[in-house]
């Protein structure tokens, strides 16, 4: 392989990937808030059951 190949191939790598990852992290991001916040909501919900169990 001449040079210049290895030079454009170099380049031109991160250029296509780093799109790629930045968006797989966005996602990866938004689920980790997902479950987060529905893991909190489930809580509450149970805490709240718990409290309405506790006053019958």
């Amino acid at each position: 392989m001449e040079w210049q190949i290895v030079i454009a191939l170099i380049v031109a790598i991160p250029v296509i990937l780093f799109p790629a990852a930045f968006v797989w992290y966005l996602n990866l991001g938004g689920i980790y808030t997902a479950i987060k916040e529905a893991r909190a909501k489930k809580a509450a919900r149970e805490k709240e059951a718990k409290e309405n169990a506790m006053i019958k």
